[in-house]
């Protein structure tokens, strides 16, 4: 099978999967996200225990590519801790940039590693990092409130 087959298969299996679409019942914090260049939408709501997120899930319409990376994201963070969902986030955000393009640094990412060629369609990038800026952002509000 050939890796642009591969890559498209990833997003349409992901774009597809609802496992992580949906409201959280009393979630911890709650952020929205708007890329006014498409028009895609999402809601993050994230439960937090013990400094651990115990679940997490998002609402929100938009391309492939930001409903794919979104449910990527979901599914590698859950039941991480604060901290550690932070520093997985950056490193997303920072393969799409081009930051960092190592794949050993990159393998910890797991299925998300196959957008990092995102970084080459300037167009796309708003799309695959939608998800991720909203969630750093609602880590951050609760990272705040964990060390206070």
């Amino acid at each position: 099978m050939e890796l642009k087959q591969l890559y498209t298969d990833l997003i349409l299996e992901y774009n597809k999967d609802k496992s992580n679409k949906r409201k959280i019942e009393c979630p911890t914090v709650h952020e929205h996200g708007h890329n006014p260049s498409c028009g895609d939408d999402i809601d993050i709501e994230v439960k937090i225990k013990d400094g651990v997120i115990e679940d997490l899930a998002y609402t929100g319409s938009g391309c492939a590519i930001s409903q794919a990376s979104t449910a990527m994201m979901a599914e590698l963070l859950h039941g991480r801790t604060v901290p550690e969902a932070l520093r997985l986030c950056r490193l997303f955000l920072d393969m799409i940039r081009g930051k960092v393009t190592e794949e050993s640094e990159l393998e910890e990412l797991e299925a998300a590693i196959t957008l990092k060629d995102i970084s080459k369609m300037p167009v796309r990038v708003k799309c695959a990092t939608l998800g991720w800026h909203t969630l750093e952002m609602a880590l951050e509000k609760i990272e705040k409130e964990l060390t206070k």
